[in-house]
């Protein structure tokens, strides 16, 4: 079995240099960095990690919760993640809370009693879990939502200028009787696109909250068309609820675009292929995890620096779906 001196001879460097690195140690020259990481990999090395985590009280594994993972927005994240931790020598454990509080809060137990060495969390809004989170001395980074209650490492986009420009998008192609479908209400991504809508609308909203999921997508579309005042185009703050309001309207034999415009949250791997092609406002997935396992490297190192909050753009991307 290797040893951590064959590593360092394979990589032509010290093994002190070797174990910074193994680490998750920033400070070592990313030429160096690569060497040992390839030398690990030849050989096969796996450290003992019983013996290191007795000696670091903490292990070098990050939980990263994320309600849904079966989303493409949450798949593709998560891999940024991934991407940067293997780099700085940790491992990804993935949690899916299934938008489930309850379940939520077992997995943030879970990482606390099993000494993660982070949590990068989205979370479905339990107030209860973001309190332990922050009672603790475990680094924590929060991505997509904000946490409830709570400064932390934050990532996320402009949600509420993605949700204005999509208004906006709808209003400028001659729909008037525009609606909203959003989320769960104390969720930050649910609430900042309702108050994008909103500003861009300028009149009277018609707002249906739902939960994130497809189905919820389709039933919040039924309850508009079954509306006195039915809408002529509808703005959905996610990509699945966007797809199950695509599937309602196909149901009903409602036209898109002829009689209901409708442009979605996110990007999905589909959207030019569904017909017709999906109007949506894109997020920068992948970037969101990378910027945020970066952070959540730079905490592990100093614990004691300010939050920040990183918030990237979004690009709306008209399609058919919109285009009356």
């Amino acid at each position: 079995m290797p040893t951590i001196y064959d590593v360092a001879r394979e990589a032509g460097v010290s093994a002190a240099t070797v174990s910074r690195v193994l680490n998750g140690r920033r400070t070592v020259d990313p030429e160096m960095v690569a060497r040992v990481l390839t030398a690990v990999r030849e050989l096969g090395y796996r450290p003992n990690a019983v013996a290191r985590n007795l000696r670091r009280s903490r292990t070098t594994l990050w939980a990263v919760i994320v309600p849904d993972i079966g989303n493409p927005f949450f798949t593709s994240t998560v891999r940024g993640i991934e991407d940067v931790a293997q780099q700085a020598g940790y491992s990804v454990v993935l949690c899916n809370s299934d938008e489930s509080p309850a379940k939520e809060e077992t997995y943030v137990a879970a990482a606390l009693s099993e000494q993660m060495a982070g949590v990068i969390i989205a979370s479905s809004g339990s107030v209860k879990a973001a309190r332990c989170l922050l009672d603790s001395p475990v680094p924590v980074v929060a991505i997509d939502r904000e946490l409830p209650r709570g400064a932390v490492d934050t990532v996320v986009v402009d949600n509420e200028e993605g949700a204005r420009a999509a208004t906006r998008h709808l209003l400028d192609a001659g729909y008037s009787r525009v609606a909203c479908v959003t989320g769960p209400e104390g969720v930050s991504t649910a609430d900042l696109r309702l108050r994008g809508y909103a500003a861009a609308l300028g009149g009277a909203p018609v707002v249906v909250r739902t939960d994130f999921r497809e189905q919820g997508g389709y039933d919040a579309m039924a309850a508009l068309l079954s509306s006195p005042a039915r809408p002529d185009a509808v703005f959905v703050a996610s990509n699945l609820m966007a797809v199950g309001a695509l599937r309602c309207l196909a149901d009903r034999g409602v036209e898109v675009p002829g009689e209901v415009g409708l442009v979605g949250f996110d990007e999905i791997p589909w959207a030019d292929l569904v017909r017709p092609s999906l109007t949506t406002v894109a997020q920068p997935t992948y970037e969101l995890g990378r910027m945020a396992a970066r952070l959540l490297a730079d905490r592990i190192t100093a614990p004691a620096a300010r939050p920040a909050t990183v918030v990237l753009p979004t690009e709306l991307r008209p399609r058919r779906s919109s285009a009356r």
